[in-house]
């Protein structure tokens, strides 16, 4: 792969080349992708879907909002240290193309911003929840009427997915979804491949999949524009990483590592002086113990820490890439940056202190099965009434719920399987409060 493909400018219609050179540096493309993606409703729907902790009524819990900004911020200090190396490594990346360090800073932070704007509400169970109407509840009917491929997306419903889609499907009016930059699209896509075969190889980008059938030609597209390199078979469309997808997925190690242990902190459910000295050996090359010492209030010892984590992290992160810069570039990279880090140790011990304590914690867990029921009730109200539509046997009340869809749910001329995944898509797009809103009007319960 090479960087002056993977930096693509190109835009879904583009009949030109983007050249970065004639580019506005006061209104640079990568930047503009950024903005388009905060100003979106799918954004915005994050400020009320659960990071951690569901339906939390402290304002200071993660949502997956301010999760994403995080993150976010965390990337544009990665792009930004890797695509200062980058440039003194490849000089005609600067020297001719016009290629800038902050251009890396700014496709990563875009990419960053919209990890999660295809997650369902209720956390990753809301995933698993859709997943299992169709594989083991009422959902699975339809298994027979769709390509193996199709029921493989519904079965196995991916947040990335569901994020390429929103981020760059066509819609009708709207070409090309928020038609970001197709190097701001390959940084996104994590997991570049489709659901089938499931997990074929131990390679990170293998671990889930990125995209629906619905979006196949779209994606084979960035992937071609981009020269990602292809690892499919005969039978499957699979490609290697853009390489800064490492780096999203690293800054989103990151914040989860260390600000989901901070929230379970603030919660009470992780014990502070336990917790701190988690922290402390983490940064124990870094820290300023005098400085330390000197904070009285644990909010402020904890946020010392959490700064110089996360700063430990980022740099130790950047170096992992530029050591492995030409191996990301070949495909033959196989893990996750934090997987080769020298600070694995201490992050695994976090993590599992935080899927002990939080994670699995009472309320987490019961708040989750509570969502479960929630996403099935509404899969099973919907489901049928856009399948009844598309066949023209819809009932009054048929007609009555799908009042409540948004207009670009429904198509009487769609599929079965785009309209199995437009009340799966539907579903995931509501917060948290909207779901539980509406399956309390559905349900009669709030009149």
């Amino acid at each position: 792969m090479k960087w002056e493909k993977l930096l693509s400018l190109k835009r879904y219609g583009d009949q030109g080349i983007r050249h970065r050179v004639a580019q506005q540096e006061t209104r640079l493309g990568f930047e503009v992708d950024y903005d388009r993606i905060i100003f979106s409703s799918a954004f915005r729907s994050l400020q009320d879907k659960t990071q951690v902790i569901p339906l939390s009524k402290l304002d200071f819990v993660h949502t997956r909002l301010t999760h994403s900004l995080e993150v976010s911020v965390v990337g544009r200090s990665l792009g930004r240290i890797v695509g200062a190396k980058l440039l003194q490594k490849h000089p005609y990346l600067s020297e001719k193309l016009g290629y800038r360090f902050g251009d890396f800073g700014a496709i990563v932070a875009a990419a960053a911003l919209s990890h999660d704007i295809g997650n369902p509400p209720f956390g990753h169970s809301g995933e698993k929840a859709i997943g299992e109407y169709f594989s083991h509840g009422k959902g699975k009917k339809y298994k027979d009427l769709i390509s193996p491929k199709e029921y493989q997306d519904l079965i196995s419903f991916e947040g990335n997915a569901n994020g390429f889609r929103l981020l760059a499907a066509s819609r009708e009016g709207v070409d090309g979804g928020l038609r970001l930059s197709y190097a701001t699209l390959g940084a996104f896509m994590k997991y570049p491949k489709e659901s089938l075969p499931k997990k074929p190889t131990q390679y990170i980008g293998d671990k889930k999949f990125g995209y629906f059938q619905a979006e196949k030609h779209l994606f084979q597209d960035v992937a071609e524009e981009l020269g990602l390199q292809s690892r499919g078979k005969s039978n499957s469309i699979s490609y290697c990483r853009h390489p800064l997808a490492f780096l999203v997925e690293a800054a989103d190690d990151i914040c989860y590592t260390i600000i989901d242990f901070e929230d379970g902190i603030n919660l009470g459910l992780v014990p502070e002086e336990y917790a701190l000295e988690y922290l402390i050996n983490l940064v124990k090359d870094t820290i300023n113990t005098a400085k330390y010492n000197s904070l009285n209030l644990m909010s402020d010892r904890l946020s010392y820490l959490r700064a110089l984590a996360i700063n430990t992290l980022i740099n130790d992160a950047a170096e992992v890439f530029l050591k492995n810069e030409e191996e990301i570039l070949e495909g033959s990279f196989q893990d996750s940056l934090l997987d080769h880090s020298k600070y694995k140790a201490q992050t695994k011990d976090i993590i599992k202190l935080s899927v002990d304590h939080i994670y699995m914690s009472k309320g987490v867990v019961n708040k989750e099965i509570a969502g479960y029921r929630l996403i099935r009730d509404l899969l099973e109200a919907f489901t049928p009434a856009l399948i009844r539509n598309m066949e023209g046997k819809a009932s009054s009340y048929d007609r009555l719920l799908l009042a409540t869809l948004p207009e670009n749910y429904k198509d009487e001329k769609a599929s079965v399987y785009q309209n199995l995944l437009n009340a799966s898509c539907f579903v995931a797009s509501l917060s948290d409060s909207t779901a539980v809103y509406i399956h309390n009007k559905i349900s009669g319960k709030d009149l």
